[in-house]
């Protein structure tokens, strides 16, 4: 089969290649995915990078994310799961076979039913950034009836963030940086959308959260955003974050104290087993209930997987997917 590998870190053109490897077989718990779309995401690149390195077991095939069809199955998998349409999450992690290839293997519990209403394209985009969104929204309990702000609501996880959350019976606010993110954002279904480099941000979010504040922060740049998110908060409010800045923050510790602010940091790695197994149950009932819509895709063929994770690293706005049959 064809495959992006790498061996080594480095940036994109110099490490990533693609070249055919041997097709795998499904071990026992496990199941092969003729891949239709491959998701990247920041974790991607990163890993590859060596920014964030992770162990090599001789080859290393990116992206955790991915949709297509189960074509085989290994020992003690029910083996009427062949010809399944399934969302892929996690695939990489731990492993060497991610989703950036024409077949891919995972546990089984990382392959997901996908209903027939939703496109591979959605498929392949949520992995990573809905359980993500998921695990911020709900690690500490439910958010229905509360206020929650949602920073940068035109990423993949805000997007998610948004939807779940609406989903949830929360009211939802959410920051952009400009008008294009602002329709992106007003479209996944946030009740107030907010340009937060204008200088009323923080009245408007107040004005609309009323005299208790929010209750809940989705958040993207704990350093870049951490005023904005305690002038609005609610005493004993909590801020959960889920991406690293170039610089750490500094916490403002008596304006925290102030705010008794609850803070939590997160990452997939290191989430337990069931509350990532709840998050993907969750995810499938919400897309079942048409509750989630895709966001803008770039495509890029397997052969530019490379470009596609530099699109990913410069910032692209929707979702970078690789389409290995393209």
């Amino acid at each position: 089969m064809r495959a992006a590998l790498y061996d080594h870190y480095g940036p994109a053109r110099e490490v990533l290649r693609v070249q055919d490897v041997e097709r795998p077989e499904p071990g026992p718990g496990e199941v092969r995915v003729k891949i239709e779309a491959s998701g990247v995401n920041p974790t991607d690149w990163k890993s590859r990078s060596g920014m964030t390195p992770r162990p090599i077991d001789g080859f290393q095939i990116p992206h955790h994310d991915g949709a297509g069809v189960i074509d085989a199955v290994g020992a003690g998998v029910d083996p009427g799961r062949a010809g399944q349409r399934v969302w892929l999450w996690m695939a990489a992690a731990g492993r060497r076979w991610g989703t950036a290839a024409e077949w891919t293997v995972v546990p089984e519990h990382a392959a997901v039913p996908l209903p027939d209403g939703a496109s591979a394209d959605l498929g392949a985009s949520l992995g990573v950034p809905a359980i993500t969104a998921h695990r911020c929204l709900f690690a500490d309990g439910p958010v229905g009836g509360t206020t929650v702000l949602v920073a940068g609501g035109a990423g993949a996880v805000g997007h998610f963030a948004i939807e779940l959350a609406k989903r949830a019976g929360a009211r939802v606010i959410t920051t952009v940086s400009g008008p294009r993110k602002a329709e992106l954002a007003a479209k996944a279904g946030a009740d107030l959308v907010v340009n937060y480099r204008e200088p009323d941000a923080a009245d408007q979010i107040r004005a609309f959260a009323g005299p208790g504040g929010v209750d809940h922060v989705v958040e993207v740049a704990l350093g870049a955003n951490l005023a904005l998110d305690l002038a609005v908060l609610a005493s004993g409010g909590r801020i959960v974050c889920y991406a690293a800045e170039a610089t750490d923050p500094v916490l403002p510790v008596r304006a925290c104290m102030n705010a008794n602010v609850v803070v939590r940091f997160v990452l997939l790695y290191g989430v337990p087993p069931e509350a990532l197994a709840q998050a993907a149950r969750d995810i499938t009932a919400a897309l079942d209930a048409g509750a989630l819509t895709e966001l803008p895709v770039t495509r890029f063929p397997l052969e530019q997987a490379a470009a596609a994770q530099e699109a990913v690293e410069a910032g692209a706005v929707g979702k970078v997917l690789v389409i290995p049959g393209s």
